[in-house]
């Protein structure tokens, strides 16, 4: 890997790397020369580059909330020479009013309807971003907890996109809504691939209900969507 990067957190960076330059989970095929990508939740860029290597000519869209985090995206596309990449600090969320963040200074930073401990930041709609493009061949929608919200709001603006993963994260002191995501896909015609990341032992002597680690999360699962061509 040629790259060069500027990073604030060597372990979840190592995990970035694995995940997207080693298993490469977000590897998928097109005809364009070149494909619109959304990435939501682009963190320093790991995902961000590992697109532009994928396809050199991709018209790429990156997001990320954090100001801190914002500035090593930054950083690490200009020592790449990363071209056609448009950059936006902002919270992707269900409108442009602005919303509050807490930052942990990696890649668990989230949006948080506390006000206590976080600041306010510059959110967008991404329903009104998806109805900007006629077609988006990847959306990588990792934004720590918001998913929900945020599917719901573009449940019927999901026609125009050919490939959705999804980091689905299920709180211990929240309902669970998994079901509500993989029913707007499947409506959206769309094939589903689940991978379970919590990966819990004897899950029912400790059941889901019961905070048995120190993850933040229950229940964490990645979501590979592609359109269904049948």
């Amino acid at each position: 890997m040629d790259l060069v990067f500027d990073i604030p957190d060597n372990l979840s960076f190592i995990y970035q790397i694995k995940e997207i330059f080693g298993d490469e989970i977000y590897k998928f095929d097109t005809k364009k020369q070149k494909p619109t990508i959304i990435d939501c939740g682009a963190n320093v860029g790991v995902s961000t580059l590992y697109f532009k290597k994928l396809y050199k000519d991709a018209e790429i869209y990156a997001f990320e909330a954090d100001k801190k985090i914002f500035r090593y995206l930054e950083q690490n596309t200009k020592n790449n020479s990363a071209n056609d990449i448009k950059l936006y600090n902002k919270a992707i969320w269900i409108d442009n009013d602005g919303i509050y963040f807490a930052s942990d200074g990696a890649d668990g930073g989230h949006i948080t309807l506390d006000s206590k401990n976080a600041q306010k930041i510059d959110s967008i709609r991404l329903k009104d971003i998806l109805s900007k493009h006629s077609n988006i061949d990847f959306l990588k929608l990792d934004i720590e907890g918001a998913e929900n919200e945020v599917m719901v709001d573009c449940k019927d603006s999901l026609h125009n996109i050919q490939n959705i993963f999804i980091e689905y994260h299920q709180k211990y002191d929240k309902s669970q809504n998994l079901g509500e995501i993989i029913n707007i896909l499947d409506k959206a015609n769309f094939r589903i691939y689940l991978e379970n990341i919590t990966k819990r032992k004897s899950p029912f002597y400790k059941n889901l209900s019961q905070k048995y680690s120190d993850c933040e999360f229950e229940l964490q699962v990645n979501i590979f969507a592609f359109k269904n061509q049948s």
